[in-house]
């Protein structure tokens, strides 16, 4: 079962050259939590996709993608928020391009916590409201929206594969929940 979601523009590397690619080179990549926000400006919803892993399990991902090469990071924030949650997500994306965190992602387990069986990965992490209407990506089934305290929940926390519960938890200290 191949859980990716499909590349609109393929050309840049051919699977055998990615493959290669990433056997010797950290892969750079944005990943972004997709939020609802009270009148306030507070978050008050967190999106996860929910999709099944090649084994058939059940997993929580966010959104993410590669940086392609001479792409900047907010277009590659917009590409993959598109590709991810459909065309009218309406993404409200950063006045500057810098990540609540940087996550390293590696093949084995490591002192990080983050992995990635696929690769080394470097992943520049976002929180980005969104206030149009979401649709999920072709590989996820669904795209559920939870309150801060449900996503948080021990769980749902469990659900996230490679570390993002992690992600979830630093992304939501950075959005003042829980202070």
């Amino acid at each position: 079962m191949n859980v990716r979601t499909p590349d609109p523009n393929p050309g840049w590397l051919s699977e055998d050259d990615l493959f290669e690619a990433r056997g010797r080179l950290p892969m750079v990549y944005v990943e972004a939590v997709p939020v609802r926000l009270d009148p306030l400006g507070f978050v008050n919803e967190v999106g996860t996709l929910l999709q099944a892993d090649e084994d058939g399990t059940m997993i929580r991902s966010l959104v993410s993608g590669r940086v392609l090469y001479r792409e900047t990071i907010r277009a590659a924030l917009l590409r993959h928020m598109e590709k991810d949650l459909g065309p009218l997500a309406f993404p409200q994306l950063p006045v500057s391009p810098v990540p609540f965190t940087v996550a390293e992602y590696f093949p084995a387990p490591s002192h990080t916590g983050f992995t990635d069986d696929r690769q080394h990965a470097v992943a520049l992490a976002y929180v980005i409201p969104v206030t149009g209407e979401c649709t999920p990506r072709q590989d996820a089934l669904e795209l559920t929206w939870m309150t801060p305290q449900e996503v948080m929940s021990s769980d749902v926390q469990l659900e996230f594969s490679g570390g993002r519960g992690a992600l979830i938890r630093q992304a939501l200290a950075f959005a003042g929940v829980g202070n």
